[in-house]
């Protein structure tokens, strides 16, 4: 099967999470993808270990965000190297960084230097807080994202502390909106055959991915709380959530209030109407809480469904992978290595019916070099 991307060259100077997830996905979409990295060290998530878990020389995080990728060392203060990479900024069609403002400048590789070498180029710039500002300079790590943007009052409940999401889901959906730009630029440049310069902050894309809560803030800014009982959305109003069964937990979406009362066999939800669930919220959550602790999980799913209620079980990693539900996705590739494989997950796209696996590791740092330079030449 014949990729989408198959023909486009990516040349990626982004460091971390945020600009190689973008690469990973173009990659994934048929793109070449060479990383463009420091002869010392190189991408310094080679050496961010996560858990402590290794590959070879470097941290399995790396294996997971840059897979199907090639690897190109340059020191760009040196002459000789900076012409090489000049002769692939000629050859490639899209550009990512994202470093600091000010930086690609300082190194002669600003939109404006690399239009000059190829003008039809698109550059995706992704910075922390934008590149203007009073937290232009600011490190833009998805935590502290998370915690200026209003993210961490999302999740928890009301009398909870302040409570980041369990990854770094900024850094990703930075990543897939770098995507979309870069995309779209390269429709437009099909049509009228100009490049573009795509702009992206992480604390933009935290605050697009929060469309609906600033919306509502926007109109009442009273009314964007947590619940105190089972928050799921602080907007959502009774019984969105998580409760806890006799063994286990259960997560209850959007559903008639009278409905689940019959379902649940409740008489204390007798006195609450539809119009409720808003108001009186944790009232109507806390009834539902002290119910559900007396049955199995398996139990209350059984009566929620027959009233075709939208309810599920609450899965770990282990339980999840052992379902068949899981399993039919086909989700899992094995990535093979010298002397190592591991599993990770494939892209969710699927074209023309085709999942998408490719079971190319991350490159080791500089492991393309030569072979560019011979192509260069």
């Amino acid at each position: 099967m014949g990729l989408p991307l198959q023909g486009v060259v990516v040349l990626e100077f982004s460091q971390y999470l945020s600009g190689p997830s973008a690469g990973l996905r173009l990659a994934d979409l048929g793109a070449r993808v060479i990383k463009i990295e420091r002869p010392e060290g190189g991408d310094p998530s080679r050496k961010l270990a996560i858990k402590n878990l290794w590959i070879g020389d470097d941290a399995l995080n790396f294996h997971t965000i840059n897979r199907n990728k090639e690897s190109f060392t340059a020191n760009l203060k040196d002459k000789d190297d900076f012409e090489l990479v000049k002769k692939l900024i000629q050859k490639a069609d899209v550009i990512t960084h994202n470093f600091r403002p000010g930086v690609m400048e300082r190194m002669g590789l600003s939109y404006e230097d690399v239009k000059k070498i190829n003008e039809k180029i698109i550059y995706a710039e992704i910075t922390g807080y934008g590149k203007e500002g009073p937290w232009s300079m600011k490190p833009g790590q998805d935590l502290l994202i998370q915690s200026i943007s209003g993210l961490t009052y999302t999740t928890g409940n009301s009398d909870d502390d302040p409570m980041p999401f369990g990854l770094s889901v900024i850094d990703s959906i930075c990543g897939i909106h770098a995507v979309q730009g870069i995309l779209a630029a390269l429709i437009s440049r099909q049509k009228t055959g100009k490049g573009a310069y795509v702009e992206l902050s992480l604390l933009e894309s935290a605050i697009a991915l929060q469309f609906e809560l600033f919306t509502t803030w926007f109109l009442d800014n009273n009314s964007v709380k947590r619940s105190k009982v089972s928050n799921g959305n602080p907007l959502l109003g009774a019984p969105y959530g998580i409760y806890e069964t006799k063994d286990g937990y259960i997560a209850l979406a959007m559903m008639n209030i009278q409905t689940l009362r019959r379902a649940l066999e409740c008489a204390e939800l007798d006195q609450f109407h539809q119009g409720d669930v808003f108001q009186k919220r944790d009232e109507i959550k806390a009834i539902i809480r002290d119910v559900l602790k007396h049955h199995t999980t398996d139990h209350w799913l059984s009566l929620l469904h027959k009233h075709h209620l939208w309810a599920a079980e609450v899965k770990d990693w282990k339980q999840l992978s052992q379902h068949e539900g899981y399993k039919v996705l086909g989700m899992e590739q094995e990535i093979r290595l010298q002397d190592h494989s591991i599993i990770t997950t494939r892209c969710p796209i699927r074209i023309d019916g085709e999942k998408l696996y490719v079971n190319k590791p991350a490159p080791a740092l500089g492991k393309d070099t030569e072979k560019i330079k011979n192509e260069l030449a």
